[in-house]
């Protein structure tokens, strides 16, 4: 096996296997609270079991409700409180199935697509967010070889360095990517992944070698939540922060051309709402949607096949 081949496959173990943890330890922990409760009430046992699905509800909600008072005064449109609600309905189902059976159990499902011969499209490079891994795209995998493009889902380690060190596995991805298809891919990123191609762009003079970056979700100018880390890479993602600052500082000119960035009204992980736009940039805001939820909506995928089968359109920009 190559020692790329290697890497990928102990980064993978290494953040699924985190999650894979957790996610057993909580239904370990469900049976061994039904086997006792139940010998004396099988109230007791399904009261305990409703009151960790309510703190579940609960913990979300408060995120959902910080969000809607920040975005308050936001200038994005303000989201109604049907588009509220139903965003947490929808994030709570979708949260429970990236991280508590995608990202743990799934990540090695389907392979990455990089053919023998050029298919005469556009390849690309999906880089995920804090928490996450490449198993986060499993739905776009198929679409993205239907349609002819090659891709590459990188995993992100170390799961909580700094957004910097990223750097190089996205640089080995773009070169992998390229050497497949003979063109600059287009990266697609969400949440922290769009920072992360930001610094790559900076790190590895990319603005020559990426076509085009898609961001969703993604905290350019940081996030108000990003106060409460204690992490190298959530306290650099902090509200107007030094790091966000001081990459923003570096960027040349017209950078923000390069960018397409999705960002939402109801995003319950990254607010104000705003802060996932760049000045510049083609911002395009789709209401009424989650966090996590963003990455896995139809119109979101649909979207970005349309930017890559246009791709050469931002040929002036690159």
């Amino acid at each position: 096996m190559h020692n790329w081949e290697s890497f990928f496959h102990y980064t993978i173990a290494m953040i699924a296997r985190m999650q894979a943890t957790w996610t057993v330890l909580l239904l370990l922990g469900a049976a061994f609270w039904v086997a006792y409760a139940a010998q004396r009430s099988w109230t007791l046992a399904g009261g305990g079991i409703a009151l960790g699905a309510l703190l579940y509800l609960v913990v979300m909600a408060l995120q959902f409700s910080l969000m809607q008072r920040v975005n308050a005064a936001d200038p994005a449109p303000r989201a109604r409180p049907l588009q509220v609600l139903r965003a947490w309905w929808a994030e709570l189902g979708v949260a429970l199935h990236v991280f508590c059976w995608d990202q743990p159990f799934r990540s090695r499902a389907e392979p990455d697509w990089l053919p023998t011969a050029p298919t005469g499209r556009r390849g690309v490079v999906l880089v995920h967010g804090f928490l996450c891994n490449r198993a986060l795209w499993r739905l776009w995998f198929a679409p993205l070889r239907a349609a002819g493009h090659a891709h590459e889902a990188v995993n992100l380690e170390p799961v909580f360095g700094s957004i910097d060190d990223y750097a190089p596995t996205i640089e080995a991805a773009v070169q992998r990517v390229q050497a497949a298809t003979g063109m600059a891919p287009v990266l697609i990123c969400h949440s922290m992944g769009g920072l992360a191609a930001r610094a790559w762009l900076r790190a590895c003079a990319g603005d020559q070698r990426a076509q085009h970056v898609i961001t969703l979700g993604t905290p350019h100018r940081g996030t108000w939540a990003g106060r409460f880390s204690r992490v190298v890479n959530g306290r650099q993602m902090a509200l107007d922060g030094d790091w966000v600052g001081n990459l923003s500082g570096a960027e040349p000119p017209g950078r923000a051309a390069l960018f397409t960035c999705w960002y939402s009204n109801c995003d319950n992980i990254v607010f104000p709402a705003s802060t996932a736009t760049l000045q510049g940039a083609d911002n395009r805001l789709i209401a009424g949607v989650a966090h996590v939820e963003m990455a896995r909506r139809p119109e979101v995928l649909q979207g970005c096949l349309a930017l890559l089968a246009r791709a050469g359109d931002f040929e002036a920009k690159v």
